[in-house]
Protein backbone atom coordinates (compact mmCIF):
# COMPACT_ATOMS: atom_id res chain seq x y z
CA UNK A 1 0.00 0.00 0.00
CA UNK A 2 3.15 2.45 0.50
CA UNK A 3 4.29 1.87 -2.91
CA UNK A 4 0.93 2.34 -4.49
CA UNK A 5 0.90 6.02 -2.54
CA UNK A 6 4.71 6.52 -3.74
CA UNK A 7 3.60 6.04 -6.92
CA UNK A 8 0.66 7.86 -7.19
CA UNK A 9 2.46 10.99 -5.46
CA UNK A 10 5.23 10.70 -8.57
CA UNK A 11 2.43 10.67 -10.78
CA UNK A 12 0.83 13.77 -9.28
CA UNK A 13 4.21 15.76 -9.55
CA UNK A 14 4.43 15.26 -13.13
CA UNK A 15 0.68 16.10 -13.56
CA UNK A 16 2.26 19.45 -12.20
CA UNK A 17 4.79 19.78 -14.30
CA UNK A 18 2.93 19.08 -17.19
CA UNK A 19 0.20 21.90 -16.28
CA UNK A 20 3.01 24.65 -15.63
CA UNK A 21 4.48 23.60 -18.80
CA UNK A 22 0.87 23.94 -20.82
CA UNK A 23 0.78 27.08 -18.77
CA UNK A 24 3.96 28.91 -19.75
CA UNK A 25 3.14 27.77 -23.60
CA UNK A 26 -0.18 29.56 -23.38
CA UNK A 27 1.48 32.42 -21.70
CA UNK A 28 3.76 32.85 -24.83
CA UNK A 29 0.87 33.52 -27.13
CA UNK A 30 -2.81 33.45 -27.61
CA UNK A 31 -4.76 31.39 -30.16
CA UNK A 32 -5.05 34.26 -32.84
CA UNK A 33 -0.81 34.50 -32.72
CA UNK A 34 1.44 31.38 -31.45
CA UNK A 35 4.27 32.64 -31.05
CA UNK A 36 4.95 35.98 -31.96
CA UNK A 37 8.79 37.12 -31.72
CA UNK A 38 9.48 34.32 -32.24
CA UNK A 39 10.89 32.97 -35.96
CA UNK A 40 8.21 31.62 -38.13
CA UNK A 41 10.36 28.20 -38.37
CA UNK A 42 8.96 27.40 -34.43
CA UNK A 43 5.42 27.60 -34.77
CA UNK A 44 4.92 24.26 -35.89
CA UNK A 45 7.36 22.88 -33.02
CA UNK A 46 5.33 24.84 -30.53
CA UNK A 47 2.01 23.19 -31.59
CA UNK A 48 3.42 19.83 -31.37
CA UNK A 49 4.81 20.41 -27.76
CA UNK A 50 0.97 21.55 -26.73
CA UNK A 51 -0.59 18.69 -28.16
CA UNK A 52 1.97 16.18 -26.63
CA UNK A 53 1.29 18.07 -23.09
CA UNK A 54 -2.57 17.11 -23.92
CA UNK A 55 -2.38 14.00 -24.69
CA UNK A 56 -0.16 13.24 -21.11
CA UNK A 57 -2.27 14.91 -19.53
CA UNK A 58 -5.76 12.30 -20.65
CA UNK A 59 -3.20 9.90 -20.20
CA UNK A 60 -2.54 10.89 -16.56
CA UNK A 61 -6.15 10.93 -15.96
CA UNK A 62 -7.15 7.77 -16.76
CA UNK A 63 -4.09 6.41 -15.34
CA UNK A 64 -5.64 8.11 -12.01
CA UNK A 65 -8.96 6.52 -12.25
CA UNK A 66 -7.27 2.87 -12.88
CA UNK A 67 -5.41 3.32 -9.43
CA UNK A 68 -8.35 4.63 -7.34
CA UNK A 69 -10.52 1.93 -8.60
CA UNK A 70 -7.69 -0.89 -8.13
CA UNK A 71 -6.92 0.88 -4.09
CA UNK A 72 -10.84 0.68 -3.29
CA UNK A 73 -10.51 -2.97 -4.71
CA UNK A 74 -7.60 -4.20 -2.71
CA UNK A 75 -9.34 -3.21 1.24
CA UNK A 76 -12.17 -5.85 -0.02
CA UNK A 77 -9.73 -8.57 -1.59
CA UNK A 78 -8.36 -8.23 1.46
CA UNK A 79 -11.16 -8.32 3.88
CA UNK A 80 -13.09 -11.59 1.86
CA UNK A 81 -9.69 -13.26 2.26
CA UNK A 82 -9.98 -15.29 5.68
CA UNK A 83 -7.28 -15.55 8.16
CA UNK A 84 -4.96 -18.65 8.30
CA UNK A 85 -6.06 -21.14 10.86
CA UNK A 86 -4.11 -21.95 14.06
CA UNK A 87 -0.95 -23.58 13.66
CA UNK A 88 0.39 -22.09 10.69
CA UNK A 89 -2.49 -23.56 8.06
CA UNK A 90 -3.04 -21.95 5.22
CA UNK A 91 -6.65 -23.91 4.84
CA UNK A 92 -9.64 -21.24 4.89
CA UNK A 93 -12.63 -22.33 7.28
CA UNK A 94 -15.52 -21.69 5.23
CA UNK A 95 -18.23 -19.86 7.09
CA UNK A 96 -21.99 -20.52 6.82
CA UNK A 97 -24.33 -18.04 5.06
CA UNK A 98 -26.62 -17.83 8.35
CA UNK A 99 -27.43 -19.26 11.29
CA UNK A 100 -30.66 -20.47 13.28
CA UNK A 101 -31.21 -17.49 16.33
CA UNK A 102 -33.37 -17.33 18.94
CA UNK A 103 -35.15 -13.59 19.39
CA UNK A 104 -32.89 -13.09 22.33
CA UNK A 105 -29.62 -14.03 20.41
CA UNK A 106 -30.51 -11.93 17.75
CA UNK A 107 -31.39 -8.87 20.18
CA UNK A 108 -27.54 -9.54 21.58
CA UNK A 109 -26.53 -9.70 18.27
CA UNK A 110 -27.15 -6.36 17.52
CA UNK A 111 -26.17 -4.90 20.85
CA UNK A 112 -22.61 -6.22 19.54
CA UNK A 113 -22.56 -4.62 16.06
CA UNK A 114 -23.71 -1.25 17.99
CA UNK A 115 -20.26 -0.72 19.22
CA UNK A 116 -18.09 -2.12 16.83
CA UNK A 117 -19.53 0.12 14.15
CA UNK A 118 -19.02 3.28 16.70
CA UNK A 119 -15.58 1.86 17.21
CA UNK A 120 -14.92 1.65 13.20
CA UNK A 121 -16.24 5.35 12.73
CA UNK A 122 -13.02 6.63 15.46
CA UNK A 123 -10.27 4.47 14.08
CA UNK A 124 -11.07 3.52 10.29
CA UNK A 125 -8.21 1.52 9.92
CA UNK A 126 -8.42 -2.53 8.78
CA UNK A 127 -8.66 -3.93 12.26
CA UNK A 128 -11.47 -2.27 14.03
CA UNK A 129 -13.16 -1.75 10.74
CA UNK A 130 -13.27 -5.93 9.28
CA UNK A 131 -15.78 -7.03 7.78
CA UNK A 132 -15.28 -10.92 9.23
CA UNK A 133 -16.28 -9.45 12.68
CA UNK A 134 -20.23 -8.79 11.63
CA UNK A 135 -20.63 -12.54 11.57
CA UNK A 136 -23.27 -14.49 10.14
CA UNK A 137 -27.12 -13.21 9.26
CA UNK A 138 -29.31 -14.17 11.38
CA UNK A 139 -33.00 -16.55 11.07
CA UNK A 140 -34.83 -14.92 13.72
CA UNK A 141 -38.62 -16.72 14.56
CA UNK A 142 -41.58 -13.71 14.46
CA UNK A 143 -43.38 -16.08 17.19
CA UNK A 144 -43.39 -18.39 19.63
CA UNK A 145 -43.41 -22.35 18.68
CA UNK A 146 -41.98 -24.84 16.31
CA UNK A 147 -44.07 -23.88 13.08
CA UNK A 148 -43.93 -20.15 13.72
CA UNK A 149 -42.60 -18.68 10.88
CA UNK A 150 -39.17 -17.04 10.14
CA UNK A 151 -37.62 -14.36 8.69
CA UNK A 152 -33.77 -13.60 7.45
CA UNK A 153 -31.73 -10.85 8.26
CA UNK A 154 -29.30 -10.08 6.15
CA UNK A 155 -26.17 -7.71 7.11
CA UNK A 156 -24.69 -7.50 4.10
CA UNK A 157 -25.07 -3.96 3.42
CA UNK A 158 -22.84 -3.30 6.97
CA UNK A 159 -20.13 -5.48 5.88
CA UNK A 160 -19.74 -3.64 2.75
CA UNK A 161 -19.75 -0.55 4.39
CA UNK A 162 -17.03 -1.59 6.91
CA UNK A 163 -15.10 -2.33 4.01
CA UNK A 164 -15.48 0.95 2.47
CA UNK A 165 -14.53 2.79 6.12
CA UNK A 166 -11.23 0.69 5.90
CA UNK A 167 -9.72 3.88 4.14
CA UNK A 168 -10.28 7.06 5.31
CA UNK A 169 -12.71 9.64 3.29
CA UNK A 170 -11.06 11.33 0.44
CA UNK A 171 -10.33 15.08 0.49
CA UNK A 172 -12.85 16.73 -2.26
CA UNK A 173 -11.14 17.93 -5.02
CA UNK A 174 -10.13 21.16 -6.05
CA UNK A 175 -11.32 22.54 -9.66
CA UNK A 176 -8.69 23.50 -11.69
CA UNK A 177 -8.81 27.07 -13.48
CA UNK A 178 -9.15 25.13 -16.85
CA UNK A 179 -12.28 22.92 -15.55
CA UNK A 180 -15.37 22.77 -15.40
CA UNK A 181 -17.88 22.65 -12.12
CA UNK A 182 -21.02 21.37 -12.98
CA UNK A 183 -23.65 23.60 -10.99
CA UNK A 184 -27.61 22.99 -10.58
CA UNK A 185 -30.21 20.99 -8.30
CA UNK A 186 -29.85 18.18 -10.52
CA UNK A 187 -26.37 17.61 -8.80
CA UNK A 188 -26.81 15.84 -5.41
CA UNK A 189 -23.31 16.06 -2.79
CA UNK A 190 -22.11 12.53 -2.37
CA UNK A 191 -22.85 10.89 1.58
CA UNK A 192 -19.27 10.34 2.68
CA UNK A 193 -18.41 7.16 4.68
CA UNK A 194 -18.15 8.68 8.36
CA UNK A 195 -21.86 9.75 7.17
CA UNK A 196 -22.72 6.18 6.50
CA UNK A 197 -21.52 4.72 9.47
CA UNK A 198 -23.84 7.31 11.66
CA UNK A 199 -26.76 5.69 9.13
CA UNK A 200 -25.55 2.60 10.43
CA UNK A 201 -25.50 3.37 13.89
CA UNK A 202 -29.31 4.75 13.93
CA UNK A 203 -30.86 2.14 11.79
CA UNK A 204 -29.14 -0.23 14.42
CA UNK A 205 -30.90 1.16 17.09
CA UNK A 206 -34.22 0.85 14.98
CA UNK A 207 -33.82 -3.11 14.54
CA UNK A 208 -33.38 -3.16 18.18
CA UNK A 209 -36.45 -1.12 19.01
CA UNK A 210 -37.96 -3.44 17.39
CA UNK A 211 -37.11 -6.58 19.21
CA UNK A 212 -38.16 -5.09 22.32
CA UNK A 213 -41.76 -4.44 20.64
CA UNK A 214 -44.63 -6.78 21.83
CA UNK A 215 -45.93 -8.69 19.18
CA UNK A 216 -49.26 -7.43 18.10
CA UNK A 217 -51.88 -9.85 18.98
CA UNK A 218 -53.29 -12.05 16.35
CA UNK A 219 -57.55 -10.87 15.73
CA UNK A 220 -59.62 -13.98 15.94
CA UNK A 221 -62.54 -12.30 13.75
CA UNK A 222 -65.22 -13.23 16.61
CA UNK A 223 -67.65 -11.14 14.94
CA UNK A 224 -66.97 -11.61 11.52
CA UNK A 225 -67.73 -15.54 11.93
CA UNK A 226 -69.99 -15.18 13.73
CA UNK A 227 -71.85 -13.33 11.01
CA UNK A 228 -70.82 -15.92 8.36
CA UNK A 229 -71.94 -18.98 11.04
CA UNK A 230 -75.40 -17.08 10.43
CA UNK A 231 -75.55 -16.78 6.64
CA UNK A 232 -74.50 -20.36 6.18
CA UNK A 233 -77.52 -21.84 8.98
CA UNK A 234 -79.91 -20.22 6.60
CA UNK A 235 -82.66 -22.12 4.28
CA UNK A 236 -80.66 -21.17 1.02
CA UNK A 237 -77.55 -23.40 2.66
CA UNK A 238 -78.93 -26.26 4.40
CA UNK A 239 -79.04 -28.71 1.72
CA UNK A 240 -75.59 -27.96 0.89
CA UNK A 241 -73.66 -31.41 0.65
CA UNK A 242 -69.94 -32.66 -0.79
CA UNK A 243 -69.31 -32.90 -3.96
CA UNK A 244 -69.48 -36.64 -4.22
CA UNK A 245 -67.54 -38.35 -6.70
CA UNK A 246 -69.62 -39.03 -9.29
CA UNK A 247 -70.57 -35.66 -9.53
CA UNK A 248 -66.90 -34.98 -10.27
CA UNK A 249 -66.85 -37.87 -13.04
CA UNK A 250 -70.11 -36.23 -15.06
CA UNK A 251 -68.89 -32.94 -14.54
CA UNK A 252 -65.54 -33.69 -16.07
CA UNK A 253 -67.65 -35.96 -18.28
CA UNK A 254 -69.61 -33.11 -19.47
CA UNK A 255 -66.73 -30.52 -19.92
CA UNK A 256 -64.76 -33.17 -21.95
CA UNK A 257 -68.00 -33.28 -24.35
CA UNK A 258 -68.34 -29.42 -24.15
CA UNK A 259 -64.86 -29.18 -25.65
CA UNK A 260 -64.99 -32.06 -27.98
CA UNK A 261 -68.12 -30.29 -29.60
CA UNK A 262 -66.53 -26.73 -29.29
CA UNK A 263 -63.68 -28.11 -31.63
CA UNK A 264 -65.85 -29.11 -33.82
CA UNK A 265 -67.72 -26.36 -34.58
CA UNK A 266 -64.19 -24.71 -34.99
CA UNK A 267 -63.31 -27.43 -37.42
CA UNK A 268 -66.84 -27.34 -39.26
CA UNK A 269 -66.22 -23.73 -39.84
CA UNK A 270 -63.41 -24.71 -42.33
CA UNK A 271 -64.98 -27.85 -43.40
CA UNK A 272 -68.66 -27.73 -44.21
CA UNK A 273 -68.58 -31.46 -44.64
CA UNK A 274 -68.13 -32.35 -41.65
CA UNK A 275 -71.61 -31.46 -39.67
CA UNK A 276 -73.56 -33.33 -42.18
CA UNK A 277 -71.39 -36.29 -41.28
CA UNK A 278 -71.44 -36.08 -37.65
CA UNK A 279 -75.48 -35.88 -37.97
CA UNK A 280 -75.83 -38.89 -40.01
CA UNK A 281 -73.27 -40.91 -38.17
CA UNK A 282 -75.19 -40.44 -35.02
CA UNK A 283 -78.39 -41.55 -36.87
CA UNK A 284 -76.78 -44.49 -37.89
CA UNK A 285 -75.43 -45.13 -34.55
CA UNK A 286 -78.80 -45.20 -33.24
CA UNK A 287 -80.02 -47.29 -35.90
CA UNK A 288 -77.69 -49.45 -35.70
CA UNK A 289 -78.21 -49.92 -31.65
CA UNK A 290 -82.08 -50.19 -31.73
CA UNK A 291 -81.94 -53.52 -34.74
CA UNK A 292 -79.19 -54.81 -32.07
CA UNK A 293 -82.43 -54.50 -29.63
CA UNK A 294 -84.81 -56.17 -31.35
CA UNK A 295 -82.70 -58.92 -32.33
CA UNK A 296 -81.89 -60.06 -28.68
CA UNK A 297 -85.48 -59.32 -27.57
CA UNK A 298 -86.23 -61.74 -30.50
CA UNK A 299 -83.72 -64.82 -29.42
CA UNK A 300 -84.50 -64.47 -25.80
CA UNK A 301 -87.90 -64.56 -26.73
CA UNK A 302 -87.24 -67.71 -28.81
CA UNK A 303 -84.54 -69.40 -27.30
CA UNK A 304 -85.22 -67.97 -23.46
CA UNK A 305 -81.43 -68.34 -22.83
CA UNK A 306 -82.22 -65.97 -19.79
CA UNK A 307 -84.84 -66.75 -17.09
CA UNK A 308 -87.14 -64.20 -15.93
CA UNK A 309 -86.76 -64.71 -12.40
CA UNK A 310 -84.20 -65.69 -10.07
CA UNK A 311 -85.48 -69.84 -10.00
CA UNK A 312 -88.55 -72.15 -10.96
CA UNK A 313 -92.24 -71.30 -9.78
CA UNK A 314 -93.42 -73.69 -6.85
CA UNK A 315 -96.13 -75.35 -9.28
CA UNK A 316 -93.29 -75.49 -12.40
CA UNK A 317 -92.31 -78.70 -13.57
CA UNK A 318 -88.61 -77.97 -13.03
CA UNK A 319 -89.04 -77.47 -9.35
CA UNK A 320 -88.75 -80.72 -8.64
CA UNK A 321 -85.79 -82.59 -10.23
CA UNK A 322 -86.31 -84.80 -13.12
CA UNK A 323 -83.97 -87.76 -11.22
CA UNK A 324 -87.16 -87.48 -9.32
CA UNK A 325 -89.88 -87.62 -11.86
CA UNK A 326 -88.17 -90.50 -13.78
CA UNK A 327 -87.77 -92.90 -10.71
CA UNK A 328 -91.97 -92.02 -9.61
CA UNK A 329 -92.41 -93.13 -13.21
CA UNK A 330 -91.01 -96.61 -13.01
CA UNK A 331 -92.00 -96.81 -10.10
CA UNK A 332 -95.75 -96.91 -11.25
CA UNK A 333 -94.52 -99.09 -14.52
CA UNK A 334 -93.12 -101.40 -11.73
CA UNK A 335 -96.83 -101.33 -10.56
CA UNK A 336 -98.44 -101.54 -13.70
CA UNK A 337 -99.90 -98.67 -13.11
CA UNK A 338 -98.89 -97.51 -17.17
CA UNK A 339 -101.06 -93.99 -17.40
CA UNK A 340 -99.43 -92.71 -14.68
CA UNK A 341 -96.19 -93.92 -15.79
CA UNK A 342 -96.35 -92.13 -18.81
CA UNK A 343 -97.34 -88.89 -17.27
CA UNK A 344 -94.55 -89.07 -15.22
CA UNK A 345 -91.98 -89.37 -17.68
CA UNK A 346 -93.47 -86.63 -20.22
CA UNK A 347 -92.70 -84.25 -17.37
CA UNK A 348 -89.37 -85.43 -16.44
CA UNK A 349 -88.55 -85.18 -19.77
CA UNK A 350 -89.98 -80.79 -19.34
CA UNK A 351 -88.53 -80.77 -15.73
CA UNK A 352 -85.20 -81.86 -18.17
CA UNK A 353 -85.41 -79.23 -20.37
CA UNK A 354 -86.54 -76.40 -18.69
CA UNK A 355 -83.54 -76.71 -16.26
CA UNK A 356 -81.54 -76.29 -19.15
CA UNK A 357 -82.97 -72.71 -19.70
CA UNK A 358 -84.54 -73.61 -22.73
CA UNK A 359 -87.24 -71.48 -21.35
CA UNK A 360 -88.86 -69.98 -18.59
CA UNK A 361 -90.18 -72.19 -15.59
CA UNK A 362 -94.22 -71.57 -15.61
CA UNK A 363 -96.74 -74.49 -14.37
CA UNK A 364 -99.53 -72.72 -16.28
CA UNK A 365 -98.49 -74.10 -19.79
CA UNK A 366 -99.60 -76.47 -22.11
CA UNK A 367 -98.00 -79.45 -23.51
CA UNK A 368 -98.82 -77.68 -27.03
CA UNK A 369 -97.51 -74.39 -25.72
CA UNK A 370 -93.91 -75.84 -24.71
CA UNK A 371 -93.66 -77.74 -28.05
CA UNK A 372 -93.92 -74.36 -29.40
CA UNK A 373 -91.68 -72.67 -27.36
CA UNK A 374 -88.63 -74.74 -29.44
CA UNK A 375 -87.38 -73.68 -32.29
CA UNK A 376 -87.97 -75.31 -36.13
CA UNK A 377 -84.08 -75.93 -36.69
CA UNK A 378 -83.94 -78.01 -33.00
CA UNK A 379 -83.39 -81.16 -33.33
CA UNK A 380 -84.63 -82.31 -30.22
CA UNK A 381 -88.41 -80.68 -31.50
CA UNK A 382 -89.35 -84.47 -33.23
CA UNK A 383 -88.38 -86.09 -29.84
CA UNK A 384 -90.78 -83.89 -28.03
CA UNK A 385 -93.78 -83.45 -30.73
CA UNK A 386 -93.80 -87.50 -30.57
CA UNK A 387 -94.12 -87.44 -26.81
CA UNK A 388 -96.10 -84.74 -26.41
CA UNK A 389 -98.61 -86.48 -29.28
CA UNK A 390 -98.45 -89.74 -26.74
CA UNK A 391 -98.96 -87.89 -23.62
CA UNK A 392 -102.23 -86.04 -24.85
CA UNK A 393 -103.65 -89.59 -26.29
CA UNK A 394 -103.51 -91.28 -22.88
CA UNK A 395 -103.94 -88.02 -20.58
CA UNK A 396 -106.14 -85.86 -22.05
CA UNK A 397 -107.74 -88.48 -24.32
CA UNK A 398 -108.87 -90.73 -22.15
CA UNK A 399 -107.21 -93.87 -24.41
CA UNK A 400 -106.15 -96.97 -22.11
CA UNK A 401 -102.46 -97.29 -22.03
CA UNK A 402 -100.32 -99.86 -22.05
CA UNK A 403 -96.63 -101.53 -21.07
CA UNK A 404 -95.77 -100.55 -25.17
CA UNK A 405 -96.89 -97.44 -24.88
CA UNK A 406 -94.66 -96.53 -21.93
CA UNK A 407 -91.23 -98.30 -23.35
CA UNK A 408 -91.82 -95.60 -26.83
CA UNK A 409 -92.36 -92.62 -23.98
CA UNK A 410 -89.37 -93.71 -22.16
CA UNK A 411 -87.22 -94.35 -25.24
CA UNK A 412 -87.98 -90.69 -26.30
CA UNK A 413 -87.58 -89.63 -22.66
CA UNK A 414 -83.88 -90.92 -22.63
CA UNK A 415 -83.40 -88.82 -25.77
CA UNK A 416 -84.54 -85.66 -25.08
CA UNK A 417 -83.09 -85.98 -21.33
CA UNK A 418 -79.12 -87.29 -23.29
CA UNK A 419 -80.00 -84.27 -25.64
CA UNK A 420 -79.40 -86.10 -28.36
CA UNK A 421 -82.61 -85.98 -30.20
CA UNK A 422 -84.30 -89.41 -30.30
CA UNK A 423 -86.43 -90.12 -33.17
CA UNK A 424 -90.01 -90.19 -32.75
CA UNK A 425 -91.55 -93.75 -32.39
CA UNK A 426 -94.67 -96.16 -30.68
CA UNK A 427 -97.65 -94.81 -29.03
CA UNK A 428 -100.34 -94.16 -31.34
Amino acid sequence: MREFKRTLAARLTSKEHASGAKQAAENLGDSDGIGEGFPQGLKPTLTLQLLAARLKSCAFKAATVFATAFAMAVPQARSATPAPAAGGAEAAQPTKAWRASSLDEYRKHLLDLTPMVEACAKARDTQACDPMLVGPDDRVPLAAGPSAEQRLVRFGWLRVLLSQAEEKDAAEPRPTPGSRVLRGPSRTPRRTTSELLQDAEVRLAHDLAQTDATAAAVPTHAQERDALNKVLAGRDFRNLEETSTRESVLEKLGNWINRFFDTVGKVGARAAWIGPLLIWGLLGAVCVGLVWGLIQLEKRWRIRLVPESGGPGAGAASARDWQLWLEDARKAAASGLWREAVHFIYWASISRLESKRLWPADRARTPREYLALLAPEDGRRAGLASLTGSFERIWYGGRPAGEGDYRSAEQLATGLISGSGAQAGGGR
